[in-house]
């Protein structure tokens, strides 16, 4: 099933769009104020022992200090210094309480494990990992791994094998996906690669104070096309040219023999546009999602978790009501599963599937949902139904929900619901105003805005509306009106 991914740069923001036979799957999304910052490696100074929640906070040089919970401590030998030969010392994990392992004021190398998300601030670990093109390096974690996607039990043994055979004393390594069939040479270098990129961390670390950062994971374009290549990820289209050309020089120094296709896209229309994505993005700001039977889910969001009902709607079936029930619970399976992906969504999922009476009806809806969360490439595990319809699934929080990121709270409701975000909007606005002055022409061109809005675009994105007079020599007047809503606006050429 070949693959494509979509990239539309707008000044600020850049949307990703990872489509599977033409369909979007993922969705992501970048502002200039909210880089993402898993992966990043930094050198940080304990500042708070907290014995009650068995964590630690970490100075790691952002605005806030980091969350490091004594579970993800890994002592390495450097510890140890009490020791005459420390070779002998093997990597320790901690099980036991944060006092006595670490200490106030104590430097040590962690790693983003999670972006802040809502009132959480960042998760930092000591169990470092830098992923390769093909393989995954663990500095002090003595384990050997092999990707789960990887099904054939004899390339399995053998990945498992020859990682043994050539893992370094004192490190781990885990098989990626991509590393299928790939030949011990191959393995070899990609290792080769990690151990460098170790080495210069370890240097990096003597000579710098705490707080600093040691190592930078790749921007968010390149990371996520380096994670994706695996899924037979076959063409990248991407409508800036600057960004175009970083692909292709990274597509041929990290992916030369992948047979991965970068094109860039300088049509009038807008990429989004000409995929047909738009549609389904304005999709994920919608609580209920209509299916094709008639019947209907809806999502709901709490800072804890998130909450998917099944309603049977307008579907009334064609024999019994058991018979109505299931078909209906079947069909959501299938767009839950997908919407859990698309929107990103993380954590604690709880799903009220309409109840079902007969046994083999729930086990019938349970193994379609476990059969169907089986795409997803984050990990995700689904408990058995319940007697009254509740299934419980937990999934891997790797970066913001992309509801969130595109919505904000309601101030006319005290946050009883969501409308979308200025940030949100401004983008649309931009993205809009691209493609009327380049469709359109025109020497003046007046936009409409609410006036929250037009505030924002005047002190954030003033120089991305030059930009655009500029280009298409025009000129561009923003005119605030109270009566449009935050999501509405109006693109009007003047004479």
């Amino acid at each position: 099933m070949a693959s494509e991914l979509i990239i539309n740069v707008t000044f600020s923001e850049v949307r990703m769009a990872f489509l599977e036979n033409g369909v979007p799957v993922e969705f992501f999304i970048e502002r200039k104020n909210d880089k993402n910052m898993v992966g990043n490696i930094y050198k940080g100074k304990v500042v708070r022992i907290v014995p009650g929640m068995d964590a630690a906070f970490v100075d790691v040089g952002l605005e806030k200090s980091a969350f490091l919970y004594v579970g993800d401590i890994l002592l390495d030998r450097a510890m140890y210094e009490e020791y005459e030969d420390a070779d002998l010392v093997p990597p320790v994990e901690v099980n036991e309480r944060i006092e006595g392992v670490l200490e106030e004021g104590q430097e040590i190398i962690v790693q983003v494990s999670r972006e802040p998300i809502g009132q959480k601030g960042t998760r930092v670990t000591s169990k470092i990992t830098l992923p390769g093109r093909l393989l995954v390096l663990m500095p002090s974690t003595q384990h050997i791994g092999v990707s789960r996607r990887i099904e054939q039990e004899e390339e399995r043994k053998r990945l498992a094998s020859v990682l043994k055979e050539m893992c370094p004393r004192g490190f781990g390594l885990i098989a990626r996906t991509a590393s299928e069939g790939k030949i011990e040479e191959e393995l070899a270098s990609d290792l080769s690669f990690l151990q460098r990129i170790w080495e210069s961390i370890q240097n990096k670390a003597k000579h710098v104070r705490a707080p600093a950062i040691l190592h930078q994971d790749l921007g968010m374009i390149l990371r996520v096309i380096r994670d994706l290549h695996s899924h037979n990820l076959k063409r990248i289209v991407v409508d800036d040219e600057s960004v175009f050309l970083k692909i292709k020089e990274f597509l041929k120094e990290y992916l030369p023999e992948e047979g991965c296709e970068a094109v860039c896209f300088n049509e009038k229309d807008p990429v989004f546009e000409a995929f047909g994505i738009e549609i389904d993005i304005a999709k994920l700001t919608q609580k209920k999602i209509w299916l094709k039977s008639g019947g209907y889910i809806v999502f709901d969001y709490t800072e804890a978790l998130t909450v998917i009902d099944v309603n049977t709607g307008r579907y009334l079936g064609r024999k019994d009501l058991e018979d109505t029930i299931l078909r209906t619970n079947l069909e959501a399976v299938k767009e839950i599963a997908y919407q859990i992906r698309l929107r990103n969504i993380g954590g604690i999922i709880v799903v009220d599937f309409i109840d079902m009476e007969r046994k083999e009806s729930r086990e019938m809806v349970f193994q379609t949902l476990v059969d169907a969360l089986k795409k997803d490439r984050i990990k995700t595990f689904a408990y058995p139904i319940s007697e009254i319809g509740l299934v419980q699934i937990t999934r891997k929080r790797t970066r913001h929900n992309i509801v969130d990121m595109l919505t904000e709270m309601c101030p006319n409701c005290d946050g009883a619901s969501y409308i979308k975000s200025r940030y949100t909007v401004c983008y649309e606005v931009l993205r809009e105003l691209l493609s009327f002055c380049r469709k359109e022409g025109g020497k003046k061109v007046n936009l409409y805005l609410a006036p929250e809005v037009a505030s924002f675009i005047y002190e954030e994105e003033k120089s991305s509306i030059e930009h655009i007079e500029n280009t298409y020599e025009t000129k561009i007047n923003i005119i605030a009106n109270p009566a449009l809503s935050i999501n509405r606006f109006h693109i009007e050429k003047t004479h």
